[in-house]
């Protein structure tokens, strides 16, 4: 008689301690989405097109980070540059997201609009690069402004021409990375080039639209005071749209995941800014005329 095979029975303190539960709670991974199930590569790429899929890594629930408000921040997978400081390099590939429903996904958002209201919140897309999948943060974006939601876009800029002038109409707020006022520096940084960030920016502030510059300070990368001049004549190419500029100081709560992707890390020994440099960069923002967090 063959022995009797024995299986691993999963207990609930097993689960709690697994990853996979840790990214499926509400606060966090893809609890609630549903996903396509059963279509060929082909039509995942053609739902892709469409934006009647997404290829999503996360969403989260946060307040006052992502946007205005209570909101709700969906990191979407998949991002042309390779920045080194970059926190998520685990949405680089846009194949290690879990494809979504643009129906899922709107439904998402409808569930909390009243939350939304109530705090002045709204929804974000993040990344990874969400204009790399710009049909389907477009349509969301769109169905979200007939509900009465505030969105906002969080991106490099550096897909400029993936979103048109219409898809342009439904966003509120940009979170747009300037990561460098110099191209050489910003292709040390990112491994693009500069100018289509600055593109962006123009058309959304022609289009009306409020911008939130973000630049990460980065001592012997992007500190020099040459390059923040750069950065804030560039800034003020956005005009009234800019309503801040947020410095973000760098810091190493990324490193864990490059070493976890086996992934050389550039910025391994990298120390943040001092108070000092942090007040100098903040000043000459400043002396622009510009509001800085």
């Amino acid at each position: 008689m063959p022995a009797t095979p024995t299986f691993r029975t999963t207990t609930r303190h097993m689960l709690k301690e697994s990853k996979t539960y840790a990214s499926q709670t509400l606060m966090g991974g893809l609890s609630g989405f549903e996903s396509p199930i059963g279509l060929d590569r082909r039509d995942r790429l053609s739902a892709l097109k469409s934006g009647d899929i997404g290829f999503v890594h996360s969403w989260d629930i946060n307040t006052s980070v992502d946007g205005p408000g209570t909101r709700m921040t969906v990191f979407m997978s998949g991002c042309p540059l390779r920045c080194q400081y970059c926190q998520n390099p685990d949405t680089w590939k846009m194949r290690d997201g879990k494809p979504v429903y643009l129906d899922a996904m709107i439904k998402k958002v409808d569930r909390y609009k009243d939350l939304f209201k109530a705090t002045h919140g709204g929804i974000t897309f993040s990344g990874g690069e969400s204009m790399m999948q710009p049909a389907f943060v477009s349509r969301v974006f769109h169905a979200a402004k007939e509900m009465g939601v505030h969105t906002c876009l969080d991106t490099s800029g550096f897909l400029n021409t993936n979103y048109t002038d219409e898809m342009l109409e439904d966003i509120d707020l940009c979170l747009l990375d300037v990561k460098s006022g110099d191209e050489e520096i910003y292709h040390k940084v990112t491994g693009g080039t500069l100018q289509p960030t600055i593109d962006f920016g123009q058309r959304l502030a022609k289009a009306g639209k409020k911008i939130w510059v973000r630049f990460v300070l980065v001592p012997g990368l992007t500190d020099s005071e040459e390059n923040v001049e750069n950065v804030a004549k560039i800034c003020e190419t956005f005009g009234d749209s800019v309503e801040h500029i947020d410095v973000l100081g760098f810091h190493q709560l990324g490193r864990p995941k490059w070493h976890e992707l086996r992934i050389p890390y550039p910025l391994e020994n990298q120390k943040g800014p001092n108070a000092a440099t942090r007040e100098r960069v903040a000043k000459q923002f400043k002396d622009h005329g510009f509001t800085v967090y």
